[in-house]
């Protein structure tokens, strides 16, 4: 049975002056986001500001159209009260995703909604072949919309890692092609041949950041997540905001020690990553192309897959109870690069593993699916332009990169 959340706070610090009222329009989007549908008096309650500010502001939104009006609710005296929601059409945004061995690109509207998606897959991710999927894809996003709507895509949010160049040898890539990341600014070059406003972030921040938006963030205000990816990372949530510490690192799970059946120490990056599975594979004559080519069905691989979920699962848990006994995390969210119905095994494992271990001295780890799925990453980018223009962002993922136009 999946293990309910307390409903979590609402974010506050709403000012009158007019000298801060941008953040104050966030705000207001911000808890209509959240909320989906509230009117003026629910607004100013739940932000701490007066009902006049409160009216100024919507009715600017409103005439921006970011804001729709529904149908006025009757109560038992007083006027009726009109709910706002967010107009999907009000903001479009782009995100790409650049993974070690595909890429996604998504187009959403306003409410994180997706309306077209492209994908490409490769041995290994180079400059130029990214490039070039980017700078056309999006042209394609663009010319896939009205018209009248190509004006109000709000910029294009890349989650990738970083320091691709360090990956080579455990992807099989050629160095000398990786090491063209060095020189090579993607950001600055896509604003470019774009025009449009350009952010980046570490992909597995960004998918945290997207379980936090669209995901369980509105069940749960404190949560570390765990992406297992080609490379396992993840993130921290506390207090409803993402939480990347001072050098943008928290949450880089693949350098989290743990320790083998023999005793011999190991990280997560190597026990609990999709490129093992790869291995297993490789060194079954299977090769890893399954993975890839038919992504939504693993169950071909029988016993190679059954083992990777058991040794996956065994070094989660363990790494969920650690976190859980530094910070008193409500959960533990898993998602990854793999199907539903093995997100749904692994998690189920990684609890049993869980109950395994002696967790006296903190409140049992509750082990919860990422609702987001393996396009978090995608769709945590196309987050970025959105946060960085119009919501509160919570710390959210402009910290160490932010915008190039």
């Amino acid at each position: 049975m999946e293990h309910k959340a307390e409903i979590v706070m609402d974010p506050r610090g709403g000012a009158n002056q007019s000298r801060v009222r941008d953040h104050n329009e966030r705000l207001v989007l911000s808890l209509v986001r959240r909320h989906e549908n509230l009117s003026k008096a629910e607004i100013a309650k739940r932000s701490g500001l007066s009902a006049q500010t409160i009216s100024v502001i919507m009715r600017a939104l409103e005439g921006d159209g970011l804001l729709l009006r529904g149908e006025p609710q009757r109560g038992k005296v007083g006027q009726p009260s009109i709910p706002m929601r967010l107009d999907p059409e009000g903001v479009f945004s782009i995100g790409l995703k650049i993974g070690r061995r595909s890429a996604d690109m998504v187009l959403i509207d306003f409410l994180g909604n997706e309306l077209q998606s492209k994908s490409i897959t490769f041995d290994y991710p180079t400059p130029k072949v990214l490039f070039e999927f980017a700078d056309i894809g999006i042209r394609d996003l663009i010319e896939g919309l009205p018209v009248e709507h190509r004006s109000r895509i709000a910029g294009v949010g890349i989650a990738m890692p970083f320091e691709l160049w360090n990956w080579a040898e455990k992807i099989g890539a050629s160095e000398s092609e990786m090491a063209d990341w060095r020189a090579f600014n993607f950001q600055a070059e896509l604003a470019a041949a774009t025009g449009l406003p350009v952010f980046v972030q570490n992909d597995a921040t960004s998918a945290c950041g997207a379980e936090l938006v669209f995901g369980r963030g509105t069940e749960l205000s404190d949560f570390v997540y765990f992406f297992v990816g080609t490379f396992i990372g993840g993130g921290v949530v506390l207090n409803n905001n993402l939480f990347v510490g001072p050098t943008g690192n928290a949450g880089a799970f693949g350098a989290f020690p743990t320790t083998q059946e023999d005793g011999s120490v190991s990280t997560l990056i190597d026990e609990a990553s999709v490129y093992t599975l790869e291995t297993r594979m490789r060194e079954a004559g299977i090769g890893d192309s399954p993975l890839w080519t038919n992504p939504e069905d693993w169950h071909s691989l029988g016993k190679l897959l059954d083992e990777w979920i058991a040794t996956t699962a065994h070094h989660l848990a363990r790494a969920a109870v650690g976190s859980c006994a530094m910070i008193d995390f409500q959960a533990a969210v898993v998602d990854g690069a793999f199907p539903d119905d093995i997100r749904k095994r692994l998690v189920a494992e990684i609890q049993l593993e869980v109950d395994k271990l002696d967790t006296r001295g903190i409140a049992h780890p509750i082990i919860l699916e990422g609702q987001v799925g393996r396009g978090a990453r995608a769709l945590g980018g196309a987050g970025l332009p959105l946060f960085a223009r119009y919501l509160l962002d919570q710390n959210v993922l402009f910290k160490e990169t932010g915008e190039i136009t």
